[in-house]
């Protein structure tokens, strides 16, 4: 569904307000923060339909800019953000932290989920995992591990992610698969694209629930949604606008709530290496 004249309004106020206080704080990459800032909104609002501690202790994994962090620090939320140093660890980053009370946890890997050993069990009633899922290229077990021990009883985890049967996805690709040249990133990307981030796995919605189920009967699906196009792909045009309209299953984006209700079985699955 196309957002109201209202609610583009909106968001561009708020992307201006976003934009100011971070390039008085020493600039951010503004392309990244154009392109992503409607799915931060996006996102925080579906959150919030069903949220009514507003205020609560969120931690957000793969922070970059703070762009995310920031949306949740401005209405209320103590934010603790983690990513890479690459991005924390610039002066400009840690001056919007500090102007924002925005706690900055640097890790180097968060394979083997030491990267969250300082900080203590049940810190966080809320866990922002947007857009990473897909790009795990590693066993992430023990790394659930620690955020199962960081999650608080009642809490949830967000995730967000693209939904591999989207219309627009590389599923239907049938020049491709006529071509036999496989499914999932073309060689050509892994090759000549140097983003350090390709989506090695694209998950159904299905999928999804499975995965947090495997991991701990403790979460419970609490939200899944398939969610309206973020970006505004123009090579698509109306027509793909209408059919994601009316069959809500082929569109591009996933939002999933999941809930810990209580703790009680921990991380279920153990690795078999």
């Amino acid at each position: 569904m196309s957002p109201s004249p209202s609610a583009v309004v909106s968001c561009e106020r708020d992307l201006s307000q976003i934009t100011e206080e971070m390039t008085s704080a020493g600039g951010t990459d503004i392309g990244y923060l154009r392109a992503h800032f409607r799915r931060f909104r996006r996102t925080k609002e579906l959150f919030e339909q069903t949220w009514p501690n507003r205020g609560g202790r969120v931690l957000d994994i793969g922070a970059h800019w703070l762009h995310q962090a920031y949306l949740y620090s401005r209405d209320g939320y103590e934010v603790t953000a983690a990513d890479f140093g690459s991005t924390l660890a610039l002066d400009s980053v840690r001056r919007l932290a500090a102007s924002r009370r925005i706690r900055l946890v640097v890790y180097d890997e968060i394979e083997s989920g030491r990267a969250f050993e300082t900080i203590d069990d049940s810190s966080f009633d809320v866990i922002l995992f947007t857009e990473i899922l897909e790009h795990l290229t590693f066993n992430p077990v023990a790394m659930w591990r620690q955020v199962y021990r960081m999650l608080s009883p009642g809490g949830r985890i967000i995730v967000t992610t693209p939904n591999f049967y989207a219309l627009r996805g590389r599923l239907w690709d049938a020049r491709r698969f006529a071509r036999r040249l496989g499914g999932g990133i073309p060689v050509d990307d892994i090759l000549r694209t140097p983003t350090y981030g390709h989506h090695w796995k694209e998950y159904s919605l299905r999928e999804v629930i499975r995965y947090f189920s495997v991991l701990s009967t403790d979460f419970v699906p609490h939200k899944a949604l398939y969610v309206e196009d973020y970006y505004g792909a123009p090579s698509y045009g109306p027509a793909a606008a209408l059919v994601e309209r009316a069959i809500r299953a082929l569109r591009p984006n996933l939002h999933l709530e999941f809930q810990l209700c209580s703790k009680q079985r921990g991380i279920e699955i153990v690795p078999s290496w």
